[in-house]
């Protein structure tokens, strides 16, 4: 059985600092390391990496690191990551001539990878970080890069020196923090919420710094911790006509590292104007470091109408409306589209196809007691379970309209796993409900609607991470060529 040692006494074996190793061993650069409950473990006779021969360029020398916040599945993360499978209607090539895609088959087409690379995540449940392990180790992703803590004990223990926590080098900080309380279609508490940074419910008389609707500000407190290039935080759109909380949490980004950050204006993005199959709008902030932009690039994004040459928001690439349509842009993408090659639960291989809610029908006075509409653009889909999730067909008697299907035997059923994550743009290639696998806990379906619900739709997520790419040596000039 392989021995281990820890990274001090690796540091004084090889003469390096510690912080050093574990950089090292983040860029999975020393062979066979390993963490273990977020400490790493070095193997006894492991050799020293070699040095970069003088002049010689590092192959991930362009590489853009980032670190995740409120990570879930990974959305967001592999969004930014890129190198992964859509429709092809969900693409417009003639908007993006310069995206290099491959083509596979007659329906789908491959996004190209991105210089970024997800160097930390990050969240409170064990399925979300079950459900990410599982994928990203496919794509070279180390799950051990996950700290499944909460966001404030992670920044606690980094405070008190207790561990080192957050990684070095960090480009850009991403973060869904926690919208349950600005969503309209919960209690809307907003920054007093009566829940904490663990999800529980709180004792407390009155708001705290710690409760899951000011989570934002512990994000904050990595920002100022970290001081990436830019920061991209995102939430619901129903924060924006809450009293004055998107205006607050903009001005609180905004003084982290002494008023060091330029936070663009927030705006809402339509997911389907980006090719996603679904009606579902996310507020984006985006914040720069002052002291990394060029001259120009401070003024242009200062200005009050930001030059669209400098707008961080990618450009919309889909038409919802025909008489609202701009020069080049697709039709929307439709739930039939995003559902072709699927086949019914009982004769489908793919486990997330096989596994769907049985919840009966409740009622239209309930949510999610829906039929689809198959050429409508897709309902948003929610971190729910059970009797809250659509219904891809309802029998006649319950109102279903496809007659067709219905009229061949084809049963009242609600939305599977895998049509879920098709309306998110999640590839086929990612498992949602697996088996219990090492430390990671297994992933039921119950659960994997609710961390699919919980997602940034990787296709937006690509399209701003695109776009920030696009622009960086704009904004940051040849800092990481």
């Amino acid at each position: 059985m392989e021995n281990y040692i820890s990274v001090k006494e690796t540091a004084k074996r090889w003469n390096i600092s510690p912080r050093r190793i574990q950089m090292l061993c983040n860029e999975n650069k020393v062979l066979g390391a390993k963490k273990h409950s977020g400490v790493w473990l070095i193997p006894c006779g492991v050799k020293k990496p070699e040095r970069m021969k003088l002049g010689a360029k590092r192959k991930d020398t362009a590489t853009l690191r980032v670190l995740s916040l409120f990570s879930g599945c990974g959305g967001m993360d592999l969004g930014f990551e890129g190198g992964f499978r859509v429709l092809r209607k969900s693409v417009n090539t003639t908007i993006h001539k310069e995206w290099k895609i491959e083509e596979e088959g007659e329906n789908w087409l491959r996004l190209p990878k991105n210089k970024y690379r997800t160097v930390f995540a990050n969240d409170i449940k064990p399925e979300a970080k079950a459900a990410w392990s599982n994928y990203f180790k496919k794509r070279g992703l180390d799950g051990t890069s996950y700290y499944l803590d909460s966001i404030v004990d992670l920044v606690k223990l980094e405070k008190e020196n207790k561990r080192n926590i957050f990684p070095e080098s960090v480009d850009i900080v991403t973060g869904g923090f926690p919208c349950q309380d600005f969503s309209i279609a919960g209690k809307r508490l907003g920054l007093a919420s009566d829940k904490g940074h663990n999800g529980k419910k709180m004792n407390r008389n009155g708001p705290t710094v710690e409760n899951r609707g000011q989570l934002y500000m512990w994000m904050r407190e990595v920002i100022a911790m970290t001081k990436p290039k830019v920061f991209i935080a995102e939430n619901v759109k129903g924060l924006t006509n809450l009293h004055d909380v998107k205006e607050i949490i903009e001005k609180d980004f905004s003084l982290v590292c002494n008023e060091g950050y330029l936070v663009v204006p927030a705006r809402v993005l339509n997911a389907a104007r980006y090719g996603v199959p679904q009606g579902r709008e996310r507020l984006i902030f985006f914040g720069f470091k002052k002291s990394e932009l060029t001259g120009e690039a401070l003024e242009k994004l200062s200005a009050e109408k930001v030059d669209p040459e400098y707008d961080p928001y990618p450009i919309p690439t889909h038409y919802l409306e025909r008489e609202k349509r701009l020069k080049d842009e697709l039709p929307f993408v439709t739930v039939r589209n995003a559902f072709i090659d699927l086949q019914e639960p009982d004769k489908s291989e793919d486990v997330s196809q096989q596994k769907y809610s049985k919840a009966k029908f409740m009622g239209k006075h309930c949510q999610g007691q829906q039929e689809i509409k198959l050429d409508g653009i897709g309902p948003t889909i929610r971190s729910e379970h059970h009797g809250n999730i659509e219904f891809r067909r309802l029998s006649k008697e319950h109102g279903g309209v496809y007659d067709e299907e219905l009229n061949i035997g084809m049963e009242e059923r609600r939305l599977t796993i895998r049509e879920c994550a098709r309306i998110q743009t999640f590839p086929d290639d990612y498992d949602f409900v697996i088996p219990r696998q090492g430390e990671n806990l297994s992933v039921s379906a119950s659960q994997a609607y609710k961390i699919i619900g919980n997602a940034v739709p990787p296709l937006l997520a690509f399209h701003i991470a695109k776009r920030l790419e696009e622009n960086w040596r704009k904004y940051f000039g040849d800092s990481n060529d």
